[in-house]
């Protein structure tokens, strides 16, 4: 094959088959132990991927430097660090690709791919391609193509990530023998990582027995016993897992002596698809999409009930919600027809939370992300209705917002907090 670079009508540089075999490909970071394991699953299908740490303040300068100061935070931030990745000098911009999500639906997020392109232009860096990652049929590249068993190790590495993120959160802030819990995710994350290089690990028979070990080797860690204020994180997707979204937002509860929940990833994705099959219903489509959907939900509830079970087997660990259960929980407070950004599924999570017993809620909220303010702060009012011990700070991240600010917002949230706690002691 002739290696040129080609382009396609609207003038996107198209990812070649020949470009995958000299290409690195970059794409950002967001959720730490989720994206380690997925990012083995590229490698395994002989992609050559980098995954983003940098989290430097010049980031986010960059970011307002070649996309629009007015788009989301989260635009700014994941086209921002892979900017200023290529602009440290670490890679040959001849042999160099760019990877970021594309939803497909009427979130700003589906336009990110068109912000990053424009600010490469405006860089002086036009001709590195950007592939869009979707399900959707988006933008086809020869030199990516997505099959059926590479989902489904996609989906096993979400999974495993819940996994491995939730029993973290519920060890480290107990543990007598500190890095413990951390040193269990490195392990299992090498773990798991060697099994994904080898096209294992991702059927059902092995992701059960891999979750119920994990779950056995979290239970072995010594704990001291104390209570802790217990504090659930939501929000956009990207500030409530991305430490350069929240400026560090689990280090710095984790720092306040709480312990921090953060729900599954694997629920939002269950969200986008549900969605998919709704709007089937709704305003019709091809009976393959909806039929292919279905097939798709039926197989993440079926993990997710692995998931569960896992969990449940020992009484230490608390089980996270299961998405239907989420889904009736916000029945008759947030309409299922709010699908923007996180829509409805972010008043579920609050209202999951506060139902399990982490009343405490920070919801991070992103500049310019007006679907999570309607369905965060927006609906505090309501949850606080249905479980009046909530305890919700809403808290604003963008570029001009001072940490200080951010964290004193919360402390006032943790005071409150603790002087419920010792209520709860003395009754």
């Amino acid at each position: 094959m002739k290696k040129e670079i080609r382009r396609d009508k609207s003038g996107r540089v198209i990812f070649d088959r020949w470009m995958k075999e000299e290409y690195t490909i970059l794409f950002p970071m967001m959720a730490p132990i989720h994206f380690s394991l997925l990012q083995r699953v590229f490698d395994h299908y002989g992609f050559h991927t980098r995954l983003l740490t940098d989290t430097s303040p010049e980031i986010a300068q960059t970011g307002l430097k070649y996309i629009q100061n007015d788009m989301c935070y989260p635009a700014i931030l994941s086209c921002g660090q892979m900017i200023h990745a290529l602009q440290n000098g670490d890679y040959d911009l001849r042999k160099v690709a760019l990877m970021i999500t594309q939803t497909g639906g009427g979130c700003r997020a589906s336009n990110y791919i068109m912000l990053l392109r424009k600010g490469l232009k405006r860089a002086g860096m036009g001709d590195i391609p950007v592939i869009s990652l979707n399900l959707s049929g988006l933008e086809p590249n020869p030199g990516l193509h997505i099959s059926l068993p590479m989902i489904r190790r996609c989906l096993a590495a979400v999974l495993y990530g819940d996994m491995l993120m939730c029993l973290k959160n519920q060890s480290e802030p107990y543990e007598v023998r500190k890095g413990e819990a951390e040193g269990k995710v490195r392990s299992w994350i090498d773990r798991l990582s060697a099994e994904m290089l080898h096209g294992e690990g991702y059927k059902m028979k092995y992701v059960k027995q891999n979750l119920s070990e994990i779950v056995k080797d979290f239970a072995s860690i010594e704990q001291d016993g104390r209570r802790r204020v217990k504090v659930g994180i939501v929000g956009e997707i990207y500030v409530k897992y991305a430490a350069l979204g929240n400026n560090n937002l689990e280090l710095f509860l984790r720092s306040q002596d709480c312990e921090v929940n953060l729900p599954g990833m694997l629920n939002f994705f269950l969200f986008k698809v549900d969605n998919r099959i709704d709007d089937c219903k709704l305003y019709g489509g091809h009976h393959l999409k909806k039929f292919v959907c279905q097939k798709l939900f039926d197989y993440c509830s079926k993990i997710q009930d692995a998931f569960s079970e896992a969990i449940a087997q020992n009484s230490r660990f608390h089980v996270p919600t299961k998405y239907s259960h989420v889904k009736e929980l916000v029945k008759g407070i947030n309409g299922y027809g709010n699908k923007m950004g996180e829509g409805w599924l972010l008043t579920g999570e609050m209202l999951e939370l506060a139902e399990s017993g982490y009343e405490n809620i920070v919801c991070t909220q992103p500049f310019g992300c007006l679907p999570n303010h309607i369905s965060g702060k927006g609906m505090i009012r309501r949850v606080i209705e249905a479980f009046p011990k909530a305890n919700i700070v809403a808290v604003d991240y963008d570029a001009g917002a001072p940490k200080v600010n951010q964290e004193n917002r919360i402390k006032l949230m943790l005071s409150i907090a603790r002087e419920n706690l010792e209520k709860e002691a003395s009754s």
